[in-house]
């Protein structure tokens, strides 16, 4: 009996739904687990160049920007996921960003 990862049935689902954010998103937090960072990365930027620009992409984009020692790219991805939360109205993405920003500078 063959077992399906969780990146496997996301992937699956993908196919029928592509567009849909959560399960990109999710899939990237999936491959971020597996350390497949430049697929994660990839799939986090495609969400956050998406209209409207899913804003937990920005949040753990930078997150695992860091994690990668790639810091003035987490910084850069704070502060306009910063931007982008409050264009939206989304007061508690901007603060969490902003905490996260502030300890890097």
């Amino acid at each position: 009996m063959t077992t399906v990862s969780r990146r496997q049935k996301l992937e699956t689902m993908l196919e029928a739904s592509p567009g849909d954010q959560m399960l990109r998103y999710m899939l990237a937090m999936e491959l971020d687990k597996e350390s497949a960072h430049d697929r994660g990365l990839d799939l986090f930027r495609s969400l956050m160049n998406d209209t409207p620009p899913y804003v937990p992409a920005f949040l753990m984009a930078g997150q695992l920007l860091v994690r990668l020692d790639r810091v003035e790219d987490a910084k850069a991805t704070y502060r306009t996921g910063i931007a982008e939360a409050q264009k939206q109205s989304n007061d508690h993405a901007a603060g969490e960003m902003n905490g996260f920003l502030q300890e890097l500078e």
